[in-house]
């Protein structure tokens, strides 16, 4: 195939896809596989040719669903191009093979400026709260689509609707389906009012509970899921306590990505390193990878909590006025949030809008009366526990009790599925499907009659910006702004010495994939980093075992999503969550307790890997 009409330096990019098992790795090792190979004459009326190639893997299921590959050629001048595509089968068969090709007007360093641009420009608008988050999430997808645009590659809008993971999206809102209608029943407050009387009305022992519970069930619970049903029962402990929420959730929140490294399904990354056949192959499967991590987790909780204890010295953990005070300030805020979200398009609407902000308006005059009279009191841990669990479990009791039993049997065989999904993949039903299977029965047994009441409940919002997140990772990627972190990170592994590389390696891969966890989606950055560990570890002149360097990545992926807000899943769920119960919080302060721990996580997590792999050499 003959191809005309590039300008200099420009990229030939081609999509190729058919029934391939993998990319660039090895392909002399493999018995079928496709050499596709570029030439272009190197000068004007010269002979002489410049032939780049690359190989790709062919599956042994023909008929299995076709994978698509993306290969970059640089091209030296506008001389016409020869594309060869060839075919090395064991026997005679037919290939299904589609291919597509545009021209790219921007080079590589060009276009990853670009993408660190939109990304750095995303962050003032999130750190700053100059917009709203799901805005600039929404801003920043349409810079990066704009940017593809401007260096000629158009994707259609079919192209990025596929960029959404729909699953993460069908889990997020399942379950907040099924948290909405547990909440009818009461059983949040009840569970706030136990986990009071177990802490003997103290408050540490109470969050180190609760944060302990959470790691644990995000090491065989999806992380976001954890923090689900954990945030609305931390929030109403938070009240009876008179506590700010805000500085618990964090913690929980933490600790819950800390936990989710511990085991190969608790956290995305880990699920895409075992679910890699290449690294199957290489003695990296479910068994021994949850095995090592498990270990290394265990350590860099115990040191966790004391150095949580440490960033808590100072905080004022109790609210500076009374609970009734508290309560009223915070009951203001709810109703001018419900009258806010009303829109007057009849009379009666307008009406209700109206009465709604009288209300706050009394309210608001009650709360300046209470301020005068304002006492504060001194007791902070609370001396009369005993008396007031009495008085607490009289107020909050379970409401409904038939709705209960119908919510935890749905949430029951829910939570069943989502393990039985873990290890038994044979059941071929994603995450996203068990949570809406399981939000449409609890719905068709708890014969909810006002729908629009459970769908007021719906973080909108969260699912938005996770939407447009996924779109803007996605345009970095295709900006080569993942695929150059990943070339470069190997770039400075081999200048290092070799008596130094495996320790400099791990310590390299460690951070690096921290940091970029910690600023963009960790799961596409696992995704396009094993090949380039895989690459790295078969390359003759840098001689690496694989199994460190992968283990480096997933711990670094996963304790990275501590270090900003958009760092990880289960923290964007969690303060869309706090934010509708009118306690959420920003950026900064998140940042200023999560990139800490970030940093030391991951300084203990390291510490680990060196340990093992360096003074014990657990290499095989």
């Amino acid at each position: 195939m003959n191809l005309t009409d590039f300008r200099d330096n420009s990229l030939l990019k081609m999509q190729v896809g058919g029934p391939f098992l993998g990319g660039m790795e090895a392909v002399q090792e493999a018995q079928e596989y496709i050499l596709i190979q570029v030439e272009q004459t190197e000068e004007a009326g010269s002979r002489r040719r410049r032939t780049q190639q690359v190989g790709v893997f062919l599956s042994s299921y023909m008929f299995c669903v076709s994978i698509s590959l993306i290969c970059l050629f640089l091209l030296s001048s506008s001389a016409p191009i020869l594309i060869s595509v060839q075919a090395f089968l064991l026997d005679s068969q037919v290939v299904p093979l589609s291919m597509t090709h545009q021209s790219l007007y921007v080079t590589v360093e060009t276009q990853v400026l670009m993408a660190g641009l939109i990304l750095a420009g995303v962050y003032v608008l999130i750190i700053f709260e100059i917009v709203h988050r799901t805005l600039a999430a929404m801003l920043g997808s349409l810079a990066a689509l704009a940017a593809l645009a401007f260096i000629g590659d158009r994707p259609s809008l079919m192209t990025v609707v596929e960029w959404i993971d729909y699953e993460t999206l069908a889990l997020l809102f399942g379950m907040m389906i099924l948290v909405a209608i547990f909440s009818e029943t009461g059983f949040f407050d009840y569970c706030a009012v136990k986990a009071y009387q177990l802490s003997r009305g103290r408050v540490w022992p109470m969050i180190i509970i609760l944060c302990l519970i959470a790691a644990v069930l995000s090491a065989f619970l999806d992380n976001v899921t954890t923090m689900m049903l954990f945030t609305p029962v931390t929030i109403r402990l938070c009240e009876v306590l008179n506590l700010d929420p805000r500085h618990v959730l964090i913690a929980e929140v933490i600790f819950t990505n800390i936990g989710g490294a511990a085991t190969a399904v608790g956290d995305p990354p880990n699920v895409i390193i075992v679910s890699n056949q290449d690294l199957r192959k290489k003695g990296i499967d479910f068994a021994s990878f949850t095995g090592y991590m498990f270990l290394g987790i265990c350590l860099v909780l115990l040191t966790s909590f004391p150095f949580l204890r440490m960033l808590y010295w100072n905080k004022k953990l109790y609210n500076k006025e009374s609970s009734e005070i508290v309560e009223l300030k915070h009951e203001i805020l709810v109703w001018r949030q419900t009258a806010h979200r009303i829109n007057p398009a009849s009379r009666e609407e307008t009406a209700v809008k109206c009465l709604l902000m009288q209300k706050v308006l009394n309210l608001e005059s009650l709360l300046h009366k209470k301020l005068k009279t304002f006492q504060r009191q001194i007791s902070q841990e609370d001396k009369n526990w005993e008396h007031n669990i009495q008085e607490l479990q009289k107020k909050h009791r379970i409401t409904d009790k038939i709705l209960l039993v119908k919510c935890l049997t749905v949430l029951g065989v829910v939570i069943f599925m989502f393990f039985l999904n873990s290890f038994v993949p044979a059941i071929h039903l994603d995450l996203g499907w068990i949570a809406i299977l399981g939000a449409l029965w609890l719905l068709v047994l708890a014969d909810i009659q006002d729908f629009e009441i459970i769908l007021h409940r719906v973080e909108w919002a969260t699912l938005l910006f996770f939407a447009a997140l996924f779109v803007l990772m996605e345009a970095l990627a295709q900006l080569q702004l993942i695929d150059y972190i990943g070339e470069q990170t190997a770039v400075l592994i081999k200048a290092v010495p070799e008596d130094e590389r495996l320790a400099i390696a791990i310590i390299l891969v460690m951070w690096v994939s921290a940091l970029a966890s910690s600023l963009i989606d960790n799961i596409p950055f696992t995704a396009a980093m094993i090949p380039v560990l895989i690459n790295l570890s078969q390359d003759a002149d840098v001689n690496l075992p694989v199994k460190p360097l992968i283990f480096a990545l997933a711990m670094g992926a996963c304790l990275g999503g501590n270090g900003t807000l958009i760092g990880a899943s289960a923290n964007v769920v969690c303060a869309g969550i706090a934010e509708q119960h009118g306690y959420g919080f920003s950026f900064m302060e998140f940042f200023r307790l999560g990139f800490p721990m970030m940093l030391m996580t991951c300084t203990i997590g390291m510490c680990y890997l060196l340990a093992t792999h360096i003074g014990l050499g657990w290499n095989t």
